[in-house]
């Protein structure tokens, strides 16, 4: 990265929302030595500085971003929301793929960057780095697909454990008993991507997944709908598996 970039992504910046975030990255860029001001209440124009970015609920950035000052670049912490609310500033997005609570290290974070200009996302780029972060692009074309990607990889995966827990406690199971199994198939998956895949699906029992299913229904009849459709999506991977191997 050219160090014009560096040098001005690194100037003076502020970040503007006292929530978990804005108090998260103010302390996270003061301890990487960034000269940063805030967090600084909804409504500040951040005239003292060059780089403004917004940590504020996603329907507020562009009601914010309205009232910065000219000649900063601006950007917001959404993964969801593309570059356009922070029109005509020149701007950039920084969404850490982490959950923010209280006092956060963002060291090894993966992070989706974008800018609208090769400058805008050079200083994007010249923060990440600052912060430890391991950052990729993605453009706002993508930014729909990558943000429902994140959503199904956390919060889709609490709903999951969160129908296993239930029917572990029609049996008399705590769910601490299920969290190991969550912990090592997590890592195969890091490590083997869907080759991590096991389990009666996996190896064709198709009489235990009978057997599964039947107490889903009169257990908990309300998930069957939901038992059938990861059936159907995991014969769907390991078909796709066999394709491949």
């Amino acid at each position: 990265m050219p160090d014009s970039h560096s040098a001005h992504a690194l100037a003076r910046v502020a970040i503007v929302g006292d929530g978990r975030v804005g108090r998260a990255m103010v302390s996270a860029l003061r301890r990487a030595g960034v000269d940063v001001q805030g967090p600084l209440g909804r409504g500040a124009t951040g005239e003292r500085a060059d780089i403004v970015l917004l940590a504020v609920p996603d329907a507020e950035i562009g009601v914010a971003a309205a009232l910065i000052a000219p000649d900063r670049v601006v950007g917001h912490f959404s993964g969801a929301t593309t570059l356009e609310p922070l029109a005509p500033h020149e701007a950039l997005s920084i969404h850490p793929l982490t959950t923010v609570t209280g006092e956060t290290s963002f060291a090894g974070v993966p992070a989706a960057l974008a800018g609208s200009t090769a400058e805008a996302l050079a200083a994007a780029h010249a923060l990440a780095d600052a912060l430890g972060m391991r950052p990729f692009d993605v453009s706002d074309a993508d930014r729909p697909a990558y943000h429902a990607a994140a959503s199904i990889a956390s919060n889709f995966l609490v709903t999951l454990e969160s129908f296993a827990e239930d029917l572990a406690a029609t049996a008399g199971v705590p769910r601490e008993a299920l969290a190991p199994l969550v912990r090592a198939t997590v890592a195969n998956w890091e490590a083997h991507a869907a080759a991590a895949l096991t389990g009666p699906i996996a190896r064709g029992d198709e009489q235990t997944v009978a057997r599964q299913r039947a107490a889903v229904a009169q257990r908990l009849p309300e998930r069957a709908e939901l038992f059938d459709a990861l059936v159907a999506a995991t014969r769907d991977l390991r078909a796709r598996q066999e394709a491949g191997s």
